[in-house]
């Protein structure tokens, strides 16, 4: 039989309309892990691949993070054959004198993230991990996890793993030191910034962690233990999901940002965990709808080989954009979003009727993240300023662009040493020789004033940059003010849509303009009327290196600017609809005047949260 690597998505074919559809979804996922299980059981191993961490971490990974969605099954009373897998795994893993033995843990390791799973679990469903044990392995599970606990866990949501570590402990009626889970709770509250909004740790970054890690970990917090954090947890999460909704869709899909997407449908968790804790943040029929219309723009992606098994990537297997810490495990994460399998049938988000969320703004300003979010046809993009990620491969790429889409999504640059082929979708790229190249990494400064960004940034040490971007829907405009000692080439790119083979697709450029029409999309980049020249090119970007197709499209501008001051006006238009040509695209939008821009920033303009460090937010 012929490989698809669509149909092997163990999600092909569910209409995840139900909640029984959601179990079948979820047993499908499973079931293609049992062959990687090991003897013992303690040990699911995937590939070859590695991470940052040793191999018996992540064998735990693959072991532990299928119960993010296993849990709630079994505590919804859901039908589930291998229970007896995970008692015994758990056992023996916790054994040091087993030869499965997770390893012990000596300081900050990745066994503290895998054992919050394992702590949900023995909470939720002890009846199916904890109670058929024996005396020693109750034993060595609790000794494991008191001993786990003692070392200091990552600044950010990973002090939620100990406490979760902690509600199982206590749930099981062993002795601990309960003031350390009062010390993380109290730490916790220092990532939080207002309106529903945190930040994952002392860093210059918001992204998907908020809603699918801090959130989704508060939200099941505020379910099994009653106090006023819990109280806190859910007066934010109803705040937070106000904002959130606007980053999806029509389509289900949501703005690919930031690190860890190869979590995928995690991005459906925040939604799942408001239903597992019972907090109507939004009308149940919205909750619901945004929670499974997401699961089912999954359905056709080929993101699983062809045995089944979930691939390290975002819309297809690519290891290009992972991260250092991603094994092949690491993609179970997406089972936070099987969180609603643990509420009855007759709850209010399964018996409500799906209904799409309205949208009454086409514009909606976000502070905290940095963003300025307007739909445009089907999509929905995301103009950002003011985050960053020095730390992690293709950081820049994950947070610096000047524009996110649900559609079109980002690309990573696989050559640090080709400026000439580098895709550079949504950046403005600066050469000095080109060859090596520079775009947008961090700001100095980055403030919203109404609808509008604005950034001021350094490529080179000798290079200034101020940005200003506008929208202007279905269009957005960016206006820079670079200021070089030297003459550089530069490099603008639009949207990234997939390219189909056989050259089928459409492409034009000229002297400042360029754009591809493909089968369902229609991308382009048009000069507005710069102070300099700049030629019209539609790049074949290298392939695997956009997060949602494997090959694309970028129309992008190129040209050279001299020492002194240059002015760059570029609007920028994508669509999923071809004939955009024949309609959208004629009528580009006017470029604004600097001086009106500037005396918006500096009448209105508030420093954008992400830029802020922790303790200087009003």
């Amino acid at each position: 039989m012929t490989y698809d690597p669509a149909s092997a998505n163990p999600l092909a074919g569910n209409p995840l309309e139900t909640r029984a559809d959601m179990s079948r979804a979820l047993l499908a996922l499973f079931d293609p892990l049992l062959a990687c299980f090991s003897k013992g059981n303690a040990r699911v191993t995937l590939n070859g691949g590695g991470a940052h961490f040793d191999r018996a971490a992540a064998d735990l990974e693959g072991f532990a993070r299928p119960l993010w969605g296993l849990a709630p099954l079994g505590a919804g009373n859901g039908g589930f054959a291998h229970w007896h897998r995970f008692a015994e795994g758990l056992a023996n893993g916790t054994d040091p004198a087993h030869p499965e033995y997770w390893g012990t843990v000596n300081g900050r390791d990745q066994r503290m993230v895998e054992l919050a799973a394992l702590g949900f679990a023995l909470a939720l469903v002890p009846e199916k991990i904890w109670e058929p044990l024996d005396a020693r392995a109750r034993g060595n599970v609790v000794a494991y996890l008191k001993h786990v606990r003692q070392f200091d866990y990552a600044d950010n949501n990973w002090k939620f793993f100990r406490i979760f570590v902690d509600i199982a402990l206590d749930r099981l009626g062993a002795d601990f030191d309960r003031s350390l889970t009062r010390r993380y709770l109290q730490e916790l509250e220092g990532f939080y910034i207002g309106d529903g909004w945190y930040r994952d740790g002392n860093v210059r970054r918001i992204d998907h962690y908020i809603p699918f890690a801090m959130h989704f970990y508060g939200l099941i917090y505020s379910k099994l233990v009653d106090d006023d954090y819990a109280k806190r947890y859910r007066e934010r999460a109803v705040l937070f999901a106000r904002d959130f909704r606007h980053w999806f869709a029509a389509d289900g899909a949501t703005i690919p940002f930031g690190r860890s997407l190869t979590y995928r449908f995690a991005c459906a968790g925040f939604w799942s965990a408001l239903a597992f804790a019972d907090v109507e943040a939004l009308p149940w029929g919205e909750v619901k709808h945004l929670c499974l219309q997401h699961l089912r723009w999954w359905k056709d992606k080929p993101i699983a080989d062809r045995d089944g098994v979930l691939s390290i990537g975002f819309g297809y297997p690519n290891l290009l954009m992972s991260e250092s810490y991603n094994s092949a495990g690491s993609p179970y994460w997406a089972f936070k979003a099987f969180l609603p399998l643990a509420i009855a049938e007759d709850h209010p988000f399964w018996t409500a009727k799906e209904k799409v969320p309205e949208q009454a703004l086409e514009i909606v300003s976000q502070r905290h993240p940095g963003m300025v979010i307007m739909r445009a046809g089907g999509d929905v993009v995301a103009l950002s300023s003011g985050q960053e990620n020095l730390q992690m491969r293709c950081g820049t790429e994950k947070y610096a662009k000047f524009a996110y889409s649900a559609r079109y999504g980002f690309s990573v640059e696989a050559d640090e040493r080709a400026f000439a082929l580098a895709a550079f979708d949504s950046a403005l790229a600066f050469s000095d020789d080109g060859l090596h190249y520079r775009v947008r990494e961090t700001n100095e400064e980055a403030k919203i004033a109404g609808e509008v960004l604005y950034a001021k940034w350094s490529p080179f040490a000798d290079v200034d940059v101020e940005t200003w971007l506008v929208p202007a829907a279905p269009w957005h405009i960016r206006l820079h003010r670079i200021r070089t000692s030297r003459p550089l080439r530069i490099a603008e790119g639009g949207f990234a849509i997939g390219r189909r083979d056989f050259e089928l697709d459409t492409l034009s450029a000229s002297g400042g303009i360029a754009y591809a029409v493909g089968e369902a999309d229609f991308t382009g980049i048009l000069d507005l009327g710069s102070s300099v020249k700049r030629s019209g090119i539609v790049q074949k970007a290298m392939p695997n290196t956009n997060v949602i197709v494997a090959k694309t499209l970028v129309p992008q501008l190129r040209g050279q600017i001299p020492a002194g001051e240059t002015i760059l006006v570029t609007a920028v238009l994508a669509l999923d609809d071809p004939a955009a040509l024949l309609s959208a695209w004629t009528r580009p939008p006017k470029a604004p005047e600097i001086a009106a821009l500037e005396a918006l920033v500096r009448e209105k303009g508030v420093t954008v949260s992400a830029i802020e460090a922790p303790g200087q937010m009003p």
